[in-house]
Protein backbone atom coordinates (compact mmCIF):
# COMPACT_ATOMS: atom_id res chain seq x y z
CA UNK A 1 0.00 0.00 0.00
CA UNK A 2 2.84 2.27 0.57
CA UNK A 3 4.08 1.57 -2.52
CA UNK A 4 1.34 2.46 -4.23
CA UNK A 5 0.71 5.82 -2.20
CA UNK A 6 4.41 6.77 -3.35
CA UNK A 7 3.72 5.63 -6.78
CA UNK A 8 0.19 7.84 -7.47
CA UNK A 9 1.96 10.72 -5.47
CA UNK A 10 4.79 10.45 -8.00
CA UNK A 11 2.40 10.78 -10.97
CA UNK A 12 0.36 13.78 -9.76
CA UNK A 13 3.42 15.62 -9.18
CA UNK A 14 4.65 14.76 -12.38
CA UNK A 15 1.48 15.95 -13.93
CA UNK A 16 1.47 19.01 -11.68
CA UNK A 17 5.23 20.02 -13.31
CA UNK A 18 4.18 18.99 -16.92
CA UNK A 19 6.50 16.51 -17.28
CA UNK A 20 4.91 13.19 -19.17
CA UNK A 21 4.27 9.89 -17.53
CA UNK A 22 5.71 7.20 -19.42
CA UNK A 23 3.14 4.18 -19.40
CA UNK A 24 4.48 0.68 -19.42
CA UNK A 25 3.58 -1.12 -22.64
CA UNK A 26 3.56 -5.10 -22.87
CA UNK A 27 5.93 -6.44 -25.50
CA UNK A 28 3.96 -8.10 -28.62
CA UNK A 29 4.80 -11.43 -29.03
CA UNK A 30 4.91 -12.67 -32.11
CA UNK A 31 3.49 -16.55 -32.71
CA UNK A 32 5.51 -18.33 -35.14
CA UNK A 33 3.77 -19.22 -38.50
CA UNK A 34 2.30 -22.29 -38.99
CA UNK A 35 3.65 -24.85 -42.50
CA UNK A 36 0.88 -27.28 -41.75
CA UNK A 37 -3.38 -27.21 -42.14
CA UNK A 38 -5.05 -25.46 -39.25
CA UNK A 39 -7.37 -28.15 -38.09
CA UNK A 40 -10.17 -27.98 -38.50
CA UNK A 41 -12.73 -27.06 -35.31
CA UNK A 42 -15.29 -30.08 -34.23
CA UNK A 43 -18.73 -27.72 -34.11
CA UNK A 44 -19.01 -23.95 -34.55
CA UNK A 45 -21.15 -21.92 -31.71
CA UNK A 46 -24.07 -21.68 -34.39
CA UNK A 47 -23.60 -25.61 -34.67
CA UNK A 48 -23.94 -26.41 -30.96
CA UNK A 49 -26.42 -23.63 -30.60
CA UNK A 50 -28.73 -25.24 -33.00
CA UNK A 51 -28.65 -28.52 -31.64
CA UNK A 52 -31.12 -27.71 -28.72
CA UNK A 53 -33.29 -25.31 -30.32
CA UNK A 54 -34.40 -28.23 -33.61
CA UNK A 55 -34.69 -30.45 -29.63
CA UNK A 56 -37.12 -27.99 -28.14
CA UNK A 57 -39.03 -27.24 -31.68
CA UNK A 58 -39.55 -31.20 -32.21
CA UNK A 59 -40.45 -31.17 -28.62
CA UNK A 60 -42.87 -28.55 -29.10
CA UNK A 61 -44.07 -29.30 -32.79
CA UNK A 62 -45.62 -33.20 -31.57
CA UNK A 63 -46.32 -32.05 -28.19
CA UNK A 64 -46.50 -35.08 -25.30
CA UNK A 65 -43.96 -38.11 -24.43
CA UNK A 66 -43.38 -38.59 -28.40
CA UNK A 67 -42.67 -35.48 -28.87
CA UNK A 68 -40.00 -35.15 -25.78
CA UNK A 69 -38.55 -38.54 -27.55
CA UNK A 70 -38.00 -37.38 -31.25
CA UNK A 71 -36.54 -34.44 -29.30
CA UNK A 72 -33.80 -36.82 -27.50
CA UNK A 73 -33.19 -38.39 -30.69
CA UNK A 74 -32.72 -35.54 -32.62
CA UNK A 75 -30.21 -33.62 -30.34
CA UNK A 76 -28.53 -37.33 -30.19
CA UNK A 77 -27.86 -38.12 -33.91
CA UNK A 78 -27.36 -34.01 -34.63
CA UNK A 79 -24.36 -34.68 -31.52
CA UNK A 80 -23.04 -37.61 -32.90
CA UNK A 81 -23.24 -35.75 -36.89
CA UNK A 82 -21.07 -32.84 -34.95
CA UNK A 83 -18.54 -35.14 -33.53
CA UNK A 84 -17.88 -37.16 -37.13
CA UNK A 85 -17.62 -33.69 -38.67
CA UNK A 86 -14.50 -33.06 -36.79
CA UNK A 87 -12.44 -35.60 -38.01
CA UNK A 88 -13.29 -35.50 -41.81
CA UNK A 89 -12.90 -31.84 -41.98
CA UNK A 90 -9.06 -32.76 -40.76
CA UNK A 91 -8.65 -35.03 -43.46
CA UNK A 92 -10.22 -33.04 -45.53
CA UNK A 93 -7.43 -29.98 -44.31
CA UNK A 94 -4.68 -32.16 -44.53
CA UNK A 95 -5.69 -33.40 -47.78
CA UNK A 96 -6.28 -29.77 -49.49
CA UNK A 97 -3.07 -28.81 -47.90
CA UNK A 98 -0.69 -31.91 -50.10
CA UNK A 99 -2.89 -31.23 -53.17
CA UNK A 100 -1.41 -27.41 -53.25
CA UNK A 101 2.14 -28.55 -51.94
CA UNK A 102 1.96 -30.70 -54.95
CA UNK A 103 0.65 -27.99 -57.51
CA UNK A 104 3.42 -25.88 -56.20
CA UNK A 105 5.98 -28.36 -56.50
CA UNK A 106 7.44 -27.92 -60.36
CA UNK A 107 7.25 -23.96 -59.95
CA UNK A 108 9.15 -24.05 -57.00
CA UNK A 109 11.87 -27.02 -57.91
CA UNK A 110 12.32 -25.08 -61.04
CA UNK A 111 13.35 -21.67 -58.90
CA UNK A 112 15.10 -23.81 -56.73
CA UNK A 113 17.36 -25.08 -59.26
CA UNK A 114 17.54 -21.69 -60.99
CA UNK A 115 19.07 -20.60 -57.71
CA UNK A 116 21.49 -23.86 -57.25
CA UNK A 117 23.03 -23.26 -60.51
CA UNK A 118 23.51 -19.81 -60.18
CA UNK A 119 25.92 -20.16 -56.93
CA UNK A 120 23.55 -19.98 -54.63
CA UNK A 121 23.50 -22.08 -51.37
CA UNK A 122 20.63 -24.35 -50.01
CA UNK A 123 19.81 -21.54 -47.29
CA UNK A 124 19.42 -18.80 -49.94
CA UNK A 125 18.04 -20.74 -52.65
CA UNK A 126 15.16 -21.81 -50.16
CA UNK A 127 14.42 -18.73 -48.54
CA UNK A 128 14.52 -16.73 -52.09
CA UNK A 129 12.19 -19.37 -53.67
CA UNK A 130 9.96 -19.42 -50.17
CA UNK A 131 9.72 -15.73 -50.53
CA UNK A 132 8.33 -15.96 -54.13
CA UNK A 133 6.02 -18.98 -54.01
CA UNK A 134 4.40 -18.55 -51.06
CA UNK A 135 1.42 -20.79 -50.04
CA UNK A 136 2.27 -24.09 -48.22
CA UNK A 137 5.36 -25.08 -49.72
CA UNK A 138 7.00 -21.47 -49.51
CA UNK A 139 6.21 -21.76 -45.83
CA UNK A 140 8.16 -25.16 -45.65
CA UNK A 141 11.00 -23.29 -47.54
CA UNK A 142 11.08 -20.68 -45.22
CA UNK A 143 10.81 -22.75 -42.37
CA UNK A 144 14.33 -24.84 -43.63
CA UNK A 145 15.67 -21.76 -44.59
CA UNK A 146 15.56 -20.41 -41.04
CA UNK A 147 17.07 -23.79 -39.72
CA UNK A 148 19.40 -23.71 -41.86
CA UNK A 149 20.42 -20.13 -40.75
CA UNK A 150 20.04 -21.24 -37.36
CA UNK A 151 22.77 -23.49 -37.50
CA UNK A 152 20.97 -26.78 -37.89
CA UNK A 153 22.48 -29.89 -39.59
CA UNK A 154 21.53 -30.23 -43.14
CA UNK A 155 20.39 -33.80 -43.59
CA UNK A 156 18.47 -33.75 -40.77
CA UNK A 157 16.67 -30.23 -41.92
CA UNK A 158 15.68 -31.80 -45.21
CA UNK A 159 14.59 -34.89 -43.74
CA UNK A 160 11.80 -32.69 -41.71
CA UNK A 161 11.09 -31.07 -44.51
CA UNK A 162 10.50 -34.69 -46.80
CA UNK A 163 8.57 -35.89 -43.73
CA UNK A 164 5.45 -33.24 -44.87
CA UNK A 165 2.95 -34.60 -47.63
CA UNK A 166 3.81 -33.90 -50.64
CA UNK A 167 7.74 -32.31 -50.64
CA UNK A 168 8.65 -35.99 -49.65
CA UNK A 169 10.66 -36.08 -53.29
CA UNK A 170 12.22 -32.48 -53.22
CA UNK A 171 13.11 -32.99 -49.60
CA UNK A 172 14.95 -36.18 -50.19
CA UNK A 173 16.55 -34.76 -53.40
CA UNK A 174 17.99 -32.35 -50.97
CA UNK A 175 18.87 -34.17 -47.99
CA UNK A 176 21.02 -36.22 -50.50
CA UNK A 177 22.95 -33.67 -51.90
CA UNK A 178 23.99 -32.79 -47.99
CA UNK A 179 25.07 -36.09 -47.32
CA UNK A 180 26.83 -37.10 -50.76
CA UNK A 181 28.38 -33.47 -51.66
CA UNK A 182 26.45 -34.10 -55.76
CA UNK A 183 25.30 -30.19 -57.01
CA UNK A 184 21.74 -30.76 -56.60
CA UNK A 185 20.31 -28.44 -59.58
CA UNK A 186 20.51 -31.28 -62.26
CA UNK A 187 18.03 -33.47 -59.83
CA UNK A 188 16.15 -30.48 -58.67
CA UNK A 189 15.50 -29.85 -62.68
CA UNK A 190 14.39 -33.43 -63.30
CA UNK A 191 12.00 -33.34 -60.01
CA UNK A 192 10.65 -30.28 -61.84
CA UNK A 193 10.24 -31.82 -65.41
CA UNK A 194 8.47 -35.09 -63.25
CA UNK A 195 6.10 -33.10 -61.97
CA UNK A 196 4.94 -30.95 -64.61
CA UNK A 197 4.36 -34.23 -66.21
CA UNK A 198 2.53 -35.78 -63.80
CA UNK A 199 0.58 -32.24 -63.39
CA UNK A 200 -0.26 -33.09 -67.42
CA UNK A 201 -1.34 -36.78 -67.19
CA UNK A 202 -3.52 -35.97 -64.02
CA UNK A 203 -5.25 -33.18 -66.25
CA UNK A 204 -5.99 -35.85 -69.14
CA UNK A 205 -7.30 -38.50 -66.71
CA UNK A 206 -9.60 -35.58 -65.48
CA UNK A 207 -10.82 -34.58 -68.76
CA UNK A 208 -11.53 -37.93 -69.83
CA UNK A 209 -13.05 -39.03 -66.56
CA UNK A 210 -15.82 -35.18 -66.98
CA UNK A 211 -16.52 -36.43 -70.64
CA UNK A 212 -18.11 -39.89 -69.08
CA UNK A 213 -19.59 -37.97 -66.54
CA UNK A 214 -21.10 -35.50 -69.11
CA UNK A 215 -22.76 -38.51 -71.31
CA UNK A 216 -23.83 -40.67 -68.17
CA UNK A 217 -26.85 -37.81 -67.80
CA UNK A 218 -27.47 -37.84 -71.52
CA UNK A 219 -27.51 -41.40 -71.91
CA UNK A 220 -29.87 -41.97 -68.93
CA UNK A 221 -32.45 -39.40 -70.73
CA UNK A 222 -31.93 -40.48 -74.06
CA UNK A 223 -32.43 -44.66 -73.09
CA UNK A 224 -35.84 -43.99 -72.01
CA UNK A 225 -36.80 -42.64 -75.31
CA UNK A 226 -35.25 -44.74 -77.45
CA UNK A 227 -37.50 -47.84 -75.55
CA UNK A 228 -41.15 -45.82 -75.42
CA UNK A 229 -39.97 -44.46 -79.38
CA UNK A 230 -38.75 -47.38 -81.10
CA UNK A 231 -38.96 -50.55 -78.85
CA UNK A 232 -42.22 -50.68 -77.99
CA UNK A 233 -43.95 -50.29 -80.73
CA UNK A 234 -41.82 -53.18 -82.20
CA UNK A 235 -42.71 -55.30 -79.12
CA UNK A 236 -46.40 -53.67 -78.91
CA UNK A 237 -47.05 -55.14 -82.71
CA UNK A 238 -45.89 -57.90 -82.31
CA UNK A 239 -47.65 -59.07 -78.95
CA UNK A 240 -50.98 -57.91 -81.14
CA UNK A 241 -50.06 -60.05 -84.14
CA UNK A 242 -49.49 -63.14 -81.67
CA UNK A 243 -51.87 -62.30 -79.64
CA UNK A 244 -54.82 -61.71 -82.15
CA UNK A 245 -57.44 -64.56 -82.93
CA UNK A 246 -56.45 -67.01 -85.56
Amino acid sequence: MARRRRRLALRRSRELLGTPVARRRRPAVRRPARSGPRPARSGTAEGRLLVPVAAAVTAVAVGGPPGALAGFGIAVLAHRLQRQRGPAGERAARARHTEQVVRQLPQAADLLAACLAAGAGPQEAAGAVGRSVRGPLGALLLRAAAELRLGADPAQCWERFAAEPGATELGRCLEHACTTGVPPAAAVTRLAEQGRLRHARSAQARARRAGVLATAPLGLCFLPAFLLVGVAPVVMGLAGALLAPA
